[in-house]
């Protein structure tokens, strides 16, 4: 029996259940429903996976002293999961920053094991020309995942600035970096063992990662992040192609594939290009906003107001925007929205593609509060509605808003498609003050004769309209 289960027979079909396990992992995360039973089943699959490797290392006879070789793998396995836990209970509003951690993590595993393999290969004189090349992509992949991931990671917690930080002739060094990190690899690879070179093509590729993310503002944190998960991916099918182990390479590539298939699907929802979001400094705040801000007024009201005329509706349709996630008001604006519907108003939320600081954001804050996801509207499902909306209440949503998008072309997002929350008979902004979005733009919404501003922290604001409605109950 221990002999079965030490067979290669037995671990190729331990990795084929792991790699469906994965596949089907993707699949059920595309639905509401069925995503708790993919999450369970990628859970399953690398528990699986993992399992099947040691037994592969084992067999192989890669470990020399076996029993200590096992007894430092599961102190890394418990290390991993006491690191593991804790960063998995984040507050929701942290889940964005969280994510780009883990592609760092990630990364850096990628980065260690590739560099580990090099010097082994060379020592042994067993690199070929493929692995070498697969092992170069490997860690400039890995290296600039890391750092690109941690800045990432550090703009979304606001712990480095948010907007571009840009200088002239900063994409040509940007792309001589990369170009000389490529240069070392196609060297490395007829000649591994320049050894003295390998560490300046992984410390370039590090650097990389650090410009590559900082010209790009906050308002494109959710294409890039996308994109960091695309990266780490590929580098792990890169590590699986090093290591021989098929598994890593399907998984690396439905992990690469799937981030780069979002990243497209992020930028057509932005109307904007790769390049436009990696080199377009996006996000810089317009001079002219202040004095826009200065010709115009707004009107303002207060949160008995603001019930009155949700009170008086019989459509009303929430727009969620990061504010709402900053402020973790989504359980409240679950009790708004049961409030309404008491009442007998129809009560829908429009959500963009890019709203938040990562794909699917918006649905995942509105998910944990246990809103009914069949009244989560896509944006090209709900905006020919608008005109029949009675009130459109938009919590902490700027950018995604904004008209100046389809009306005027000197506008940095201008064709990007946005909601038309201004055709609606009233809109009512929840939003702390007048300073502009993540894209640095101001906003004419505000200025509408049908818009209101109510102005506070929203979690404090909708807290007040639902007292409002139950009054007080």
């Amino acid at each position: 029996m221990t002999d079965f289960f030490g067979s290669q027979a037995f671990i190729g079909f331990v990795y084929l259940i792991a790699s469906a396990l994965f596949i089907l992992s993707l699949k059920w995360m595309n639905a509401p429903p069925t995503a708790r039973r993919g999450i369970l089943s990628g859970e399953i699959g690398m528990v699986l996976a993992i399992g099947g490797t040691i037994l592969q290392l084992g067999t192989e006879g890669k470990l020399e002293h076996i029993a200590i070789s096992y007894t430092w793998i599961f102190i890394a396995l418990g290390i991993g999961t006491a690191i593991g836990i804790p960063l998995g209970m984040v507050q929701m509003t942290a889940v964005p920053q969280r994510t780009a951690l883990s592609h760092a993590f990630g990364a850096f595993c990628v980065t260690l094991v590739g560099t580990a393999e090099y010097y082994l290969g060379v020592h042994a004189g067993n690199l070929p020309t493929f692995k070498m090349s697969v092992l170069c992509c490997e860690v400039i992949l890995g290296g600039l995942t890391i750092t690109g991931s941690l800045m990432a990671a550090g703009k979304l917690q606001e712990v480095l600035p948010q907007r571009p930080i840009i200088y002239r002739g900063q994409n040509i060094v940007n792309l001589g970096m990369l170009a000389v990190a490529i240069g070392l690899a196609v060297y490395l690879v007829h000649n591994p063992s320049a050894t003295y070179l390998y560490p300046f093509m992984v410390g370039i590729a590090v650097v990389f990662g650090v410009m590559l993310v900082i010209p790009i503002g906050g308002a494109d944190m959710p294409t890039v992040i996308s994109l960091l998960n695309s990266y780490a991916g590929l580098s792990a099918a890169a590590m699986g192609f090093v290591l021989q182990n098929k598994l890593l390479i399907i998984a690396g590539a439905l992990d690469g594939s799937s981030g780069f298939i979002l990243s497209v699907i992020m930028c057509k929802a932005m109307n904007r290009s790769f390049t436009n979001v990696l080199f377009g400094a996006f996000g810089q705040v317009q001079a002219s906003g202040g004095a826009v801000q200065e010709q115009r007024t707004v009107r303002s009201a207060s949160a008995d107001e603001a019930a009155g005329i949700l009170a008086a509706a019989s459509r009303v349709v929430v727009v969620p925007g990061y504010g709402m996630a900053v402020a973790q008001a989504q359980h409240k604006v679950r009790e708004l929205y049961d409030a309404l519907t008491k009442k007998g108003i129809d009560v829908e939320f429009a959500i963009h593609p890019v709203a938040g600081r990562m794909p699917g954001h918006m649905n995942v804050l509105l998910a944990e509060a246990d809103v009914p996801y069949d009244h989560l509207k896509e944006m090209d499902e709900i905006n020919g509605d608008f005109p029949q909306v009675d009130v459109s209440l938009v919590i902490g949503a700027n950018d995604v808003t904004n008209p100046a998008a389809k009306t005027d072309k000197a506008s940095p997002i201008y064709g990007m498609p946005v909601l038309d929350v201004e055709k609606s008979h009233t809109v009512m902004v929840i939003k702390r003050s007048m300073n502009p979005g993540f894209a640095g733009i101001d906003n004419p919404l505000y200025y509408m004769n049908n818009t209101l501003m109510l102005f506070g922290d929203a979690k404090a604001f909708v807290t007040n309209i639902v007292k409002e409605l139950t009054g007080g109950h």
